[in-house]
């Protein structure tokens, strides 16, 4: 059948044209859309301009083909052969080439957007500056493809191999890259904010300059990665692999890391400000300075040796660990949860879900703590649906007091900033009624024996420094009920209730243990 008689019938309305051969043909501008050329030989033929919209071209041979500027929007060209065809300026938007070969294909400035090319094989391919928004990516194979200023917001990659490719100053933000192999890959000056790493190989690639905002690199390898000058503010590093990575003057602001490795990593001129130093390994850390300033603007920075980087980074989170003689029943469990559900939406102090262990005669709560300073209010908070609350209330108050500009200029001339202790004095001292009406608003609680029960609290910092902060005078002791039920009057500060109070020197030891972090004003909701 000749091009003439094709062009003739499908004008008629014929549009099945199964296993044609024009291969070498000129088809220039010609129109076939809705045509179904499943299996069709066009190898080297000439298709620039075509209308193919819509075709079906599944496992036809359109090698080394000429396709540019061609529209082959919804095109099926399933298991398609295209290689080292040319599809520069080419409408494949909505197009499926799901497992299709596009092997050293030229597809410069390309439309793909939406495009299924799941499973595809697009080795060495020019796919730069295309579009491929929202673009099926999965298990394709764009090994050494040539993905400069591509754009592929939101387009899936998962499982993709993308060894060694070209992603310079492309856009993938919002994209899911998970368990994806960027091994070697070129992504200096990406916008990757927003984008799914999770799990991705990205050993040995070059981010730097890179935009990794808010993106999720949990569990991703980035073993001697170039991450020079990258963003990675509010990122999701928890277990990633940075082992060897260069960090130089990359923004790790807000950022949470988790259970990183870090070892043998270079972060001289890294910002951190907000970043936990706990539970990452430093193990041969390179860091000269750091810049602990809010806005990265080397307001505060902190000078580093490699005796101090042990100091810096700390294994463990600091804790508060409340011990209740009495085991946790349904009723209890509900209260309580009730409570500090609402003592965490009325203050912006976080109260995360403690680990709770139950015993016969025993409960032991535990809170794992972002910041050292949150300590003596955090402790005070989970205190307050019990009856010891006003009696650790007192210890507090007092330990603060002690701890007030005078005395300490007189006690420790090198004791850091202690801001905080103004914040937690205002918190503790003037909203304390405020705040009990608040945790004690399920009357039900006043009615439980288990918030009756003796309490002992004991903060420690993350350079594992305890401090007992009350301890009830009975506890550990067998009591009847009756005995459990006190006067709540908090007018009363019942001094055979206090536990006794540590020196001063004691308690300085304990705030120097503290890691400041530059907290922002821990004010109500």
């Amino acid at each position: 059948m000749t091009i003439e008689e094709v062009l003739n019938q499908y004008a008629r309305g014929e549009r099945n044209f199964p296993a044609i051969n024009f291969s070498e043909a000129n088809l220039s501008g010609v129109n076939l859309s809705k045509a179904s050329l499943c299996g069709a030989n066009l190898s080297v033929a000439n298709l620039c301009g075509s209308n193919l919209s819509e075709a079906d071209l599944s496992r036809a041979k359109l090698n080394v083909a000429k396709l540019s500027g061609a529209n082959l929007s919804k095109a099926n060209l399933y298991e398609a052969n295209l290689n080292v065809t040319n599809l520069t300026l080419a409408d494949l938007s909505q197009a499926v080439l799901r497992q299709a070969s596009l092997v050293r294909a030229e597809m410069a400035r390309a439309d793909l957007s939406e495009a299924n090319l799941s499973q595809a094989n697009l080795s060495g391919a020019d796919i730069k500056d295309a579009r491929l928004r929202e673009a099926n990516l999965s298990h394709a194979n764009l090994n050494r493809a040539d993905l400069k200023r591509a754009v592929f917001t939101d387009a899936i990659l998962t499982h993709a191999n993308l060894h060694g490719a070209d992603l310079s100053s492309a856009d993938l933000s919002g994209a899911d890259l998970s368990n994806t192999e960027l091994r070697q890959a070129n992504l200096c000056r990406a916008n990757l904010r927003g984008a799914n790493l999770s799990g991705a190989n990205l050993r040995w690639a070059d981010l730097s300059g890179a935009d990794l905002s808010w993106a999720d690199l949990s569990g991703a390898r980035l073993s001697g990665a170039n991450l020079t000058g990258v963003n990675l503010s509010s990122t999701n590093l928890l277990g990633t692999i940075l082992v060897h990575a260069d960090l130089t003057r990359a923004s790790l602001i807000d950022a949470d890391w988790a259970g990183a490795d870090l070892s043998g990593a270079t972060l001289t001129g890294a910002k951190l400000h907000g970043v936990l130093r706990f539970g990452v390994k430093t193990d041969g850390l390179l860091c000269e300075w750091v810049d602990l300033s809010p806005n990265g603007d080397q307001s505060n920075i902190c000078r580093l040796t490699a005796e101090k980087i042990k100091d810096f980074f700390q294994e463990a989170p600091p804790t508060i660990r409340m011990k209740v003689d009495a085991p946790l029943d349904i009723a209890a469990h509900h209260g309580l949860a009730m409570a500090y559900y609402q003592l965490s939406q009325r203050y912006a102090i976080a109260l995360p879900p403690p680990n709770i262990r139950i015993g016969r005669r025993r409960t032991t709560f535990t809170f794992e703590l972002s910041h050292d300073e949150h300590l003596f209010l955090a402790a005070y908070l989970v205190s307050l649906p019990f009856q010891d609350s006003m009696y650790l209330r007192h210890n507090l108050m007092a330990l603060l007091e002690m701890l007030q500009p005078a005395e300490l200029t007189k006690q420790a001339a090198n004791l850091s900033s202690t801001g905080w202790l103004t914040q937690t004095l205002a918190q503790v001292g003037v909203s304390t009624t405020e705040i009990a009406e608040l945790a004690a608003s399920q009357s039900f609680l006043e009615k439980i024996k288990f918030f009756h029960a003796p309490i002992q609290i004991t903060l420690t910092t993350s350079k594992n420094q305890p401090l007992t902060l009350y301890s009830h005078p009975e506890f550990g002791k067998r009591m009847q009920n009756s005995e459990l039920t006190t006067s709540t009057d908090s007018s009363d500060p019942a001094p055979r209730r206090r536990a006794c109070l540590p020196t001063l020197s004691a308690l300085i030891d304990f705030i120097q243990s503290f890691k400041s972090t530059n907290l922002a004003p821990l004010s109500q909701v």
